[in-house]
């Protein structure tokens, strides 16, 4: 249910893809099917390093059951794939370079004789050094994974002399900050259905977070016109960055092609852990310096990222940590390098937070030591070093004006738990064992792709000949409520009925492209879109009825069901009298009616790839509690103070809030992805630990803050990210005012935070 603020009052709607979601109704794309439908399989590496001496087919090609068996010599175009760096092959060749790599694909009549066909594939290969660490992968005498090297990319900022800057300084902090690989876990994992149409197109029906970019990649590999490609890209059953760059989509794209029979592939658990994107691990190394009063002087950073085989997105998400670990403060210099490397480990990509929350948990873990270094309150500390209202970016670049800072210092500085950690402390807890605390933590989180990068926004409305209007995007809807803010921006702004209106989105062949569904952008851009095509659209709706009903324009508006006289439901008072519905409007133009826009997401003008312009601000406060005799946190209540602009669906935004912040708990305190020599040592969920309801169930509260400076015309921002970049560092901080120990490694070691252990250390481990 939805709550919809176009009158004022409280007046709930059913979200329009809820019924058939809560009663199970909704196909997803990897529920699909077709006659005469093939099950494809891939047969991936066994090995995280290996050069391929020899693959032999002719045994899996004679299996009854099976149509197609293909390998590199198999892919008519580019053999090569990656959002921005096209390095990651189709089926390799010469070598492998991690265990999801591809070597080969098969279709077949059923999945058993699929799985029997890989397993008649003979691979020869010559095993290679693993280089499973970014450290192995940097020494001199590493075995290159690309011609290039073993660096995907470097990047760096400097302000002012830093050696100057440490030379004034009275406190100075050193800490390195190290972060986990993480799953997804999103409960749809990779899969689609592959179409030969009679016409020779090919119809993809795949989860993904830009469909057009998928047929631009796919029209590369497959060699046919990207007109010849539909994407059917939504709904899907979760993302969260995962689905953003191609997975299973050519080895279904290929194998339809080559049987001209419809394909489907569907990965299971442990393939998707196996070929999937992770949340890139980094060590971030930081060293901070403040004078006698707290300001700070000094702010070193050394980067260095996992960027596994590929290189997917793996420098955009390094400019967006370069970025963030500078964040929402002061410095008097500045100095940060950067890099993401090559190695032989799982693929790590696109995340919710893109980066953003690796850079968060180490800055606001900083800012804790250094204010209590200096002797001062946390929160006092990042007031006197916060940035002001007309302050430029990170890098110095200019960004749209905003107060988002304060109003969430405010915020923080006003809510019940921070006025509860600042009252004495409380009596002792009826367990001795049991501890409680307080922290915080504060966040500037860029949106959108950032400057140098495409960025494409837009939309269309169309009066369709049967009489519904159709708002067209080239967006996906993949639980994160977009639906539901699209139909209510068209009740609120426009007057419509929800029986007016189609939604279309995620299908290339009826929408325009209008950017990826990532980065928080796409509420942005909806509400954008919407606001420049208003006047068009209701102009042309007018312009027809006028004509039709012999009447000025300027007696006629926009309402539920049609065409209204003045002082109708368009105009909210129902008054008027409804003159034509939109049915009467379709026949009598004889046309459809329709307005689209194209534009790009506002962007800064300063040259540097990935800085940003729209920042949203927000801070978080966590209570937890801390068990000293096992070593276990639990998260007893958060306070999140989110300054987004307007909310346009009250629900979807409180839950993207509570989403991200459980994703972020176990980020926090359970999830890892352990590799050990290449080789994933988690390879299904059941050694996975995911936060559940019963870890999630500490109270979440949100305030939003929706006041935007005077003159920002950019609207409401998206977020899809902000829930979960700052909840690590608010938790470490509140483990450390209950029991005093700072952390600097996530997710957090129950070992490190045991209080007298009874049994020996090494016991533990091997329990």
């Amino acid at each position: 249910m939805l709550l919809n603020r176009s009158t004022g009052k409280e007046r709930w709607r059913v979200r329009p893809d809820g019924p058939d979601k809560v009663t199970g109704k909704l196909a997803y794309l990897t529920d699909r099917t077709a006659p005469g439908m093939l099950i494809g399989r891939v047969l991936r590496s066994r090995y995280p390093h290996a050069r391929i001496l020899a693959i032999r087919t002719d045994k899996a090609k004679q299996l009854p059951g099976v149509h197609a068996v293909l390998t590199h010599m198999d892919v008519p175009g580019l053999n090569g794939y990656g959002i921005a760096v096209q390095d990651q092959p189709v089926l390799c060749w010469d070598r492998v370079r991690y265990v999801g790599d591809a070597v080969a694909c098969v279709a077949a009549e059923t999945a058993e004789q699929a799985e029997q066909a890989l397993a008649l594939i003979e691979v020869d290969y010559e095993e290679l050094p693993i280089m499973d660490s970014p450290s192995k992968a940097m020494a001199a005498d590493a075995v290159k994974l690309h011609a290039k090297g073993n660096i995907l990319h470097e990047t760096e900022f400097a302000h002012g002399d830093i050696g100057a800057g440490f030379e004034g300084c009275v406190h100075i902090v050193e800490e390195t900050y190290i972060s986990p690989r993480q799953m997804h876990a999103y409960m749809e994992t990779e899969g689609g259905l592959f179409v030969p149409e009679a016409d020779g197109r090919l119809t993809v029906h795949s989860p993904t977070q830009h469909g057009f970019m998928d047929r631009l990649q796919l029209s590369r590999i497959t060699a046919m016109p990207e007109t010849a490609i539909r994407i059917l890209s939504s709904p899907i059953g979760g993302s969260f960055g995962g689905k953003d760059e191609l997975n299973v989509q050519p080895y279904g794209a290929l194998l339809a092609l080559k049987t001209n029979r419809p394909v489907k592939i569907h990965n299971s658990r442990q393939e998707s852990v196996r070929a999937g994107l992770k949340r890139h691990p980094m060590t971030i190394t930081m060293k901070t310096g403040t004078d006698g009063n707290g300001s700070i002087l000094a702010h070193q950073v050394s980067i260095t990222a996992d960027t596994g085989p590929y290189a997917t997105l793996g420098a955009e998400v390094l400019h967006f940590a370069t970025e963030h670990v500078i964040g929402p403060y002061r410095y008097g210099t500045l100095d940060v390098r950067s890099v993401s490397v090559y190695t032989n480990n799982g693929m790590s990509g696109e995340f919710r937070g893109f980066g953003g929350n690796q850079a968060i948990f180490a800055l606001e873990g900083q800012m804790d030591r250094l204010a209590e270094t200096c002797g001062m309150e946390p929160w006092a500390f990042r007031l006197h070093n916060m940035r002001r209202m007309d302050d430029p970016g990170p890098f110095g670049h200019p960004i749209a004006p905003t107060d988002g800072a304060r109003q969430v210092w405010d915020a923080v500085a006003a809510s019940p738990l921070w006025q509860e950690k600042q009252q004495s402390r409380p009596s002792a807890p009826t367990q001795p064992w049991l501890h409680t605390g307080i922290g915080a933590a504060f966040i500037m989180h860029g949106a959108g792709l950032g400057a140098g990068i495409p960025d494409p926004a837009g939309g269309r409305l169309v009066l369709a000949r049967d009489g519904i209007i159709e708002a067209q995007f080239g967006y996906e809807e993949c639980g994160q409520g977009l639906l539901a803010s699209l139909e209510l921006m068209l009740l609120e702004q426009f007057g419509f009925a929800p029986s007016d209106l189609r939604l279309i989105i995620g299908d290339t062949d009826a929408v325009p492209d209008s950017g990826s569904t990532t980065a928080s952008r796409a509420t942005t851009m909806m509400w954008k879109s919407l606001q420049q095509l208003k006047p068009p659209f209701i102009s042309g709706l007018l312009g027809a009825a006028a004509e039709l009903l012999a009447l000025p324009e300027e007696k006629l508006s926009v309402g539920a069901g049609g065409i209204w006289s003045k002082g109708g439901a368009g105009d909210g008072n129902g008054s008027g009298e409804l003159l034509l519905r939109y049915k009467a409007l379709a026949d009598g133009a004889g046309r459809e009616i329709r307005a689209e826009t194209k534009f790009a997401f506002p962007a800064t003008t300063f040259p540097r790839t990935g800085a940003h312009y729209l920042y949203t601000f927000a801070a978080v406060v966590a209570k937890v509690e801390v068990n000293t005799l096992t070593g276990r946190v639990h998260v007893l209540e958060q306070y999140h103070a989110v300054a987004a602009g307007p909310v346009i669906n009250p629900q979807g935004y409180l839950g993207q809030i509570e989403g991200g912040s459980i994703m972020a708990l176990g980020y926090t305190l359970t999830e890892e992805a352990l590799m050990e020599e290449g080789r994933y040592m988690t390879g299904n969920l059941d050694s996975y630990f995911i936060p559940t309801i019963k870890d999630a169930n500490g109270m979440v509260h949100v305030e939003a803050i929706e006041e935007l400076p005077e003159g920002d015309d950019y609207g409401p921002r998206g977020v899809g990210e902000i829930g979960s970049v700052g909840v690590a560092p608010a938790i470490l901080a509140a483990i450390h005012d209950a029991t005093g120990r700072r952390l600097n490694k996530l997710p957090i070691d129950p070992l490190e935070l045991l209080e007298r252990p009874t049994f020996p250390v090494k016991a533990v481990k091997e329990l």
